[in-house]
């Protein structure tokens, strides 16, 4: 289908973006990689009247450290996260994560802060920025401001973000050196949304889990931070019944429907598979 008639704009600068979208209001959409917005467009489940486009902005793209944090700009790519040796090296999880998000030629447009932004609980980056316990940098029309990722997701498609309002950066705290972390996605195909997925990070100390955290990703209207699932692990040594004890837990929480990946009762039972899996993972790469 063709979406309907709309107005395009191209700022160059944070600033004048954020003043584009308080100005134009509720009809105005900014467009990062648009691989969520241009679809629905396209099926007029939504109509923007104006797209404010966001790629002439350079401020917006790159990864670079910041004491014990990495910071990304919001219309880096999956294509350079996967690419960043610094990532690869210290938060190795994003390449992991980015790595299973569609086919290589949506990764080389899509854009992180696109991932995380649209509030779609089936996109795979939400889970694990929770799990890594990130902040959202946001620009709006009364300035900036931080919002930690896990007060960010309130509903399917419905974010913290006030109207005019934009995410510029992600900011991720660097777990300690030697920590294990994986993602765990079931799909039916290449390319696709998840069944179930999970993401684990974790430390160990003395052959027993120091930390834990655990994302979930399409279980629910949101992503979903499983704090009871991680605290079943912590202070074990992620043995069989730990490890039994935190896919239930993962599994409590989890509200799928059910949809052509299965129904309900199998995707949420495929919870707790995906964290186990994530926790062996995890366990063998800490250290």
């Amino acid at each position: 289908m063709i979406p309907g008639a709309f107005a395009y704009h191209r700022p160059k600068t944070v600033k004048d973006a954020v003043a584009m979208l308080s100005e134009l209001g509720p009809d105005a959409r900014p467009l990062a990689g648009g691989h969520s917005l241009i679809p629905m467009m396209k099926l007029r489940l939504s109509s923007p009247a104006h797209l404010v486009d966001l790629r002439a902005i350079g401020e917006l793209k790159g990864i670079r450290a910041e004491g014990a944090e990495v910071v990304i700009g919001a219309m880096t790519t999956q294509h350079d996260v996967i690419a960043d040796s610094m990532l690869a090296a210290r938060l190795p999880i994003l390449r992991e994560t980015a790595l299973v998000i569609a086919d290589p030629q949506v990764r080389y447009v899509g854009t992180i802060g696109g991932n995380v932004a649209n509030g779609d609980p089936g996109n795979d980056m939400p889970a694990v920025m929770l799990c890594l316990g990130a902040v959202y940098q946001v620009a709006g029309r009364k300035g900036e401001r931080r919002i930690a990722a896990r007060k960010f997701y309130e509903g399917a498609y419905m974010t913290a973000l006030e109207p005019g309002e934009m995410v510029t950066a992600i900011r991720i705290p660097v777990p300690p050196s030697g920590h294990g972390a994986a993602y765990e996605k079931l799909k039916r195909k290449v390319g696709d949304y998840a069944t179930a997925a999970a993401a684990v990070v974790l430390t160990m100390s003395g052959g027993r889990a120091a930390t834990c955290s655990i994302g979930l990703t399409n279980l629910a209207e949101t992503p979903l931070w499983a704090e009871e699932a991680a605290k079943a692990v912590v202070g074990t040594t992620i043995d069989a019944a730990a490890v039994k004890k935190a896919a239930a837990a993962a599994e409590a929480i989890a509200s799928p429907a059910s949809d052509n990946r299965g129904p309900a009762e199998y995707r949420k039972k495929m919870a707790g598979v995906m964290v186990a899996r994530a926790l062996a993972r995890a366990k063998t790469r800490a250290g």
